[in-house]
């Protein structure tokens, strides 16, 4: 610890201060010199991570006394694991439906305002005389004139033009 904080003072000062006694670890006697050991290999530890992992293939972890005290709510959490999956599934079928649906109607929409298209032009008066004249049907060079009737003509059988 002395040699950790020299490094953080100035050596004059430190020196100084060490003769006087100042830096003296409690308990430690300076006179007595600390015989130095030879280091120690640091024997390899085992990571964390291949721990658990050997545990958990051990098969260590579900005898321990956490794990069979919670076992229902570690039922509950995994219930719930499988509603989240379940509702999650469902989810995305009832999303593919849904585009499924928009492209259908897309596709009646074009088929609708084809078909509009279509009865617009087929209904225009030039076209129709033209498919009329095909048939076999002639226009008319009379204008069009109203037919007059009433009550007691129907019964008679009579009736009346009027020009």
């Amino acid at each position: 610890m002395i040699k950790e904080n020299q490094r953080y003072t100035e050596p004059d000062i430190t020196e100084n201060l060490m003769s006087q006694g100042f830096f003296q670890e409690p308990g430690v006697d300076p006179e007595k010199e600390v015989p130095v050991q030879d280091p120690v290999k640091p024997v390899r530890k085992m990571k964390h991570g291949r721990k658990a992992v050997q545990e958990f293939l051990g098969g260590d972890y579900l005898s321990r006394e956490w794990v069979t005290g919670n076992i229902l709510f570690l039922l509950y959490l995994a219930l719930l694991a499988l509603i989240y999956i379940g509702n999650t599934y469902s989810t995305e079928k009832i999303y593919k439906d849904i585009e499924r649906t928009k492209s259908e109607l897309k596709e009646l929409r074009y088929h609708y305002i084809t078909a509009k298209a279509t009865l617009m032009y087929e209904s225009r008066q030039s076209v129709i005389s033209v498919r009329a004249v095909k048939s076999g049907l002639n226009q008319t060079s009379l204008p069009p004139y109203k037919i007059l009737y009433s009550p007691e003509t129907l019964k008679t059988g009579q009736h009346h033009e009027g020009h």
